[in-house]
Formats: C-alpha cells, structure tokens, sequence
C-alpha cells in the first residue's frame, strides 16, 4: 500500500528524474565552455580558413585522394598499369571511376559539346556538380540521380528553379525493376566517388562534389547582396566555386568535432572530480541540461570568433560577402542552430513530465520484472544451471 509519504517520495522521484528542467551551470561550467569554444574557434581561423588556404584543408585532400584510388583498386583498376605509364594515380583512378560508373546527367556547360543547349544558365566545369542534383551526396540526390536514369533525363536547378533537359538515349542495367534500382544506386554511389576529388581532366585542386543539402541554396535566388549586387543563389555558386565543396565540409567538421570533445570530456572530469561523482554518473548524456548549455555556449563562442575573423580577412562583408561566407564554419552554423532550438525546446518543456525518458524507465523496468518472474518460475536445478 502506498501512504502518503511514498507518495511524495514518487513525485519527488519524477520531479527529479523525468521532467524537464533548465540548466543549473556554474561558473565553471561556463568557463570551460567558452575556452573550449575559443580553441576551437582560432583553430578554426588558423587551420581551416578558406577552402584555397586550408592548412588542414590539404591534409584532407590528400587523404580523399588516396581513399579515391583504394576504391578504384576495389572495383578492378590495375594501378601498376598506371605506374608504368606514369600516369597520375588520381586522375587515372578517377578517369577510371567516370568510365565504369557512367551517367546521363553530367553535363558541364551551357552551350557547346556536354551542354544543356542553353537551358541552364551560366553551368561550368566549376558549378555542374552543384547545380546537378543528382550530384549531391544526399536523399535528394540519389533519388534524382535513379529518376535520371531511369527516364534519360537531367536535372538542374538554377536561378531557383527546377530545370529538367531530356538526354541522350541511357539504359540501366538489370533484368527487373529492382534490379535496375540497384544499379541505379552504384552508379550514383561510383559516380561519387569520382567526382568528390575533382574530376580527372580537371587542374590543381578540381571542383569536388556539394556538401548534402548545399544545392538548396540555389532555389533561394532572392536579395540584392554585395557590390555586384547578387543574389543567395548566385553567391552560393561563387561561395561553391571557391572549393567550398565536401572535402572542405569534411576539414570544417574537425574543429566542431575537437569543441564537442573538449567539452564533454571536460565535463566528465568535472563530474567526477569536483562533483564527486560515481563513474556512471559522469556519462555526458545528451538529456543533460547543463552539458547542452554548455556545448550551446562553446559552439556560440566559436561561431562568434569565426565571424570575427572572417570579417577581417573579407574586410567589409556586406560589399564583399562571397569571401566572407568563404571563410565561416558552416558546420559549426548547422549545429549551433541545432543547439539553440534544443534550448528552446527545454526552456519550453520546463517543469513538464519528458514522456520518453518515463516510458523508458517504465518499459525497463517492465522487462526486469518480467525476467525476475521468468528466474522465480524455473526448477532450482535450472536456476543453478
């Protein structure tokens, strides 16, 4: 039977465990998430900078470029034949790449010989892997990419429109439907592979492919930017024809990754050795109010020391903004945006029973229950067992 002060013991027990609550951060909590967001933000400026002058940038370049030959390697190349007519290993594995995975939809200039016949404005051997959906490395590109084929069709989008050109005559391999669709697939997938360190008629660093959901900038042809005055969309295709593409996206994510690290082993340390806590406690879990504040401070911080330096080197973003959207973190901008409406969330939610993280607790301690009367069932001699 429960008396009145089990009952209060219950309702203090889900006050405590299962509803939401604001963050109770102390000053050194905040401290750690603002060093750790600095360090990271100046490691940002210092080692990321813009896609041309990226010191880590190029550390990630080569390593894609040798992903891209072992991939090659694993779909049949012969890199010896390369060697012996000193060829360059990543424009021979690409070149081999574009022959085994071809597509329809690659089309790389306007006018003229692989073009649109001038219905896709302004496309180039720099921009075709942004402004062809089916070069983006995300749902949206794969399943245009099997439209594509499917249909001898090519998809753009450019000055924030869809535009769909009929190609020449392209037959999927695959005895059925699915068949089709798995081809579909591999062709998308390899064709990838070979464009996301330039292509292989491409110089120096080459135009790789978008980062996932980069092209959805280009539906956005509105506004009056910058000296010449631009649109979104147009500065979006600047910003990409930069090498603001995957490999950079890749190179960005460094520094936003060491922040989160940082923090969050920094709050295990605290919780342990300040605190005094049991190891399991220290465990930095997502539904932990004040490790969100503080990685939403450390990202904030870092997104803060971004701009700043992007100001500097763009020396007036508003007449030069293709330059100062060239040098900001768009990974640390996705995840700080992420954090923020995560802190929203909670500061709505505050004082509300969390019904996943109850009907979690519920569900197993359900399944104990359910094993302890399973054990209690057996013969003593199985138990034993």
């Amino acid at each position: 039977m429960i008396t009145y002060s089990n009952l209060s013991d219950v309702k203090k027990r889900i006050e405590d465990e299962f509803t939401h609550r604001n963050a109770e951060c102390d000053k050194y909590d905040y401290l750690i998430a603002i060093t750790c967001g600095a360090i990271a933000g100046i490691m940002d400026i210092f080692l990321v900078g813009n896609p041309k002058d990226s010191y880590l940038g190029k550390k990630v370049d080569k390593t894609v470029e040798k992903m891209t030959q072992k991939f090659a390697q694993l779909c049949g190349r012969d890199k010896q034949k390369a060697l012996d007519k000193n060829k360059d290993l990543t424009k021979s594995a690409i070149a081999f790449l574009e022959n085994k995975f071809k597509i329809n939809y690659d089309q790389t200039t306007t006018n003229g010989r692989n073009g649109t016949n001038g219905k896709v404005d302004n496309l180039s051997m720099k921009n075709h892997h942004l402004k062809s959906i089916g070069h983006s490395p995300d749902i949206f590109g794969l399943f245009v990419s099997i439209v594509n084929q499917f249909t001898n069709t090519s998809t753009f989008v450019s000055n924030g429109k869809i535009i769909t050109i009929d190609t020449n005559t392209f037959e999927l391999q695959g005895g059925n439907f699915i068949a089709k669709i798995f081809c579909g697939f591999f062709n998308w997938f390899g064709h990838l592979a070979s464009d996301w360190c330039g292509s292989s008629g491409g110089k120096e660093r080459g135009a790789g492919i978008p980062m996932p959901f980069y092209n959805l900038f280009l539906l956005c042809d509105f506004g009056n930017f910058g000296q010449h005055r631009q649109t979104l969309a147009q500065i979006a295709t600047q910003v990409f024809e930069q090498g603001y593409d995957l490999r950079h996206g890749v190179t960005m994510s460094i520094p936003v990754m060491i922040n989160e690290m940082l923090i969050r082993f920094m709050y295990i340390i605290k919780a342990k050795f300040y605190h005094k806590k049991e190891w399991k406690e220290c465990i930095p879990k997502d539904d932990i109010p004040e490790l969100n504040k503080m990685l939403l401070i450390g990202s904030g911080t870092f997104l803060l020391i971004d701009t700043g330096g992007a100001w500097i080197k763009s020396k007036n973003p508003i007449t030069n903004p293709v330059v100062f959207l060239s040098e900001i973190n768009l990974i640390n901008v996705i995840r700080f945006s992420t954090l923020i409406l995560k802190e929203i969330y909670i500061l709505y939610n505050n004082g509300k029973i969390d019904n996943k993280k109850l009907e979690k607790y519920l569900d197993d301690t359900c399944k104990i229950l359910l094993i302890e009367a399973h054990n209690k069932s057996k013969p003593f001699k199985e138990i034993l067992k």
